[in-house]
């Protein structure tokens, strides 16, 4: 479990993290094949990628069932669990054969299915990981369920760095975040344009004099520790000079240079899927957030109880929602949202793999991103 955790709050690239996660968790946990790792929107709760070992391109047949399926034991039911960990065989009672998921499965080899939510001890889920044994290997049982629930914060924690690590080496928004590499002495060995930028707005600093604020050493140091625990100190939200938050992370890098802290540097804007709803659907604030809980999966009395408003007035919301959206119902939304928004990234992140690229996070930054027609297919 530590080798995971430490394995955590270094800074690598996403699938560099996977495979070497599996090699820790493989002689622990057996499995079929390969584990499956998904990257996930914390604001939505929809995937952003997917990594399977051997498998590059995810079938679009059980995308579609993701999102449009009337079946058990997807992702989404899973991650908005309480516990946030089944297997197919207990969700069906003992009779997966009732579940087109399990056929599908069973094409490919695999009979038993586990799926846990990767979620920070903060509460934000960056992704989950699905585990399959084949016919006639031992059940998943509650002490293999229980050794993944231990795993699942670190592989979240990881997931968070690495998405964050690729974006600061291959920017792609203006508001990218910056990298910032710092020695044992902490002394810069190397930033980017964006960190350089961004340490402006930090308080308490003196490029001119070479004085790093004291936020960025503190994260710095907290990485250089090198301990499992650490992970959580090696983080800073701080008030900027122009009166904006920023958000500090850091992470161990080791290698032939010796240790060295990754210092990854972003403002704290909201999340892409916001503004994104709005601007490509002319949805208001209220609709923005009331559609926002229909993604994480709330009910009218949940989202009611979150906004602080009267279930009508949730109704009445969207209503004007599905008006402006083109569409009849909750699951139509959500498929719609990732089909046109995220659909396009989660591909693009499967062609970036293959060519060694950072994965990205969220939803595609172009709005009205093209994505395919699949409603009019079902």
């Amino acid at each position: 479990m530590d080798k995971v955790a430490r394995l955590a709050s270094e800074s690598t690239d996403l699938v560099s993290f996977w495979r070497t996660s599996t090699e820790v968790v493989s002689p622990v946990l057996p499995h079929w094949w390969a584990p499956c790792f998904f990257t996930l929107d914390p604001a939505s709760t929809l995937v952003t990628s997917h990594f399977h070992e051997g498998l590059d391109e995810f079938p679009a047949d059980a995308l579609v069932a993701e999102y449009y399926g009337n079946d058990v034991h997807q992702i989404v039911d899973v991650v908005r669990s309480e516990r946030g960990i089944s297997t197919l065989h207990e969700v069906t009672g003992g009779d997966p054969s009732v579940s087109p998921r399990w056929h599908f499965n069973l094409t490919m080899g695999g009979d038993q299915e586990l799926i846990a939510r990767l979620r920070t001890p903060e509460g934000e889920t960056w992704g989950a990981v699905s585990f399959y044994r084949e016919p006639g290997a031992p059940m998943f049982d509650e002490t293999d369920k229980v050794f993944v629930e231990r795993l699942t914060p670190y592989l979240a924690r990881g997931a968070r760095t690495a998405l964050l690590f690729g974006e600061a080496i291959d920017p792609e928004s203006p508001d990218a975040p910056g990298l910032l590499m710092l020695n044992e002495a902490f002394k810069v060995q190397s930033a980017t344009a964006e960190a350089a930028r961004w340490l402006e707005e930090l308080p308490d600093g003196d490029s001119a004099r070479g004085r790093l604020p004291a936020a960025v050493l503190a994260v710095a140091g907290a990485a250089l520790e090198g301990r499992p625990g650490a992970a959580s100190s090696a983080f800073a939200r701080v008030l900027s000079r122009t009166g904006t938050w920023m958000l500090l992370h850091g992470a161990l890098l080791e290698g032939g240079d010796g240790r060295r802290a990754a210092v990854i540097i972003e403002p704290a804007h909201p999340a892409r899927i916001y503004p994104l709803l709005m601007s490509a659907y002319q949805l208001t604030e209220r609709e923005r957030d009331v559609t926002s809980q229909i993604l994480r999966g709330s009910s009218t009395t949940q989202i009611a109880t979150e906004l602080h408003i009267s279930p009508h007035t949730v109704q009445q919301h969207l209503k004007s929602v599905f008006d402006k959206t083109g569409v009849r119902s909750r699951r139509d939304l959500v498929g719609k949202i990732f089909f046109h928004h995220y659909e396009p990234r989660f591909r693009d992140n499967e062609h970036r793999v293959l060519r060694d690229q950072p994965v990205r996070g969220g939803p595609a930054w172009e709005f009205g991103a093209p994505g395919r027609n699949v409603a009019a297919s079902i």
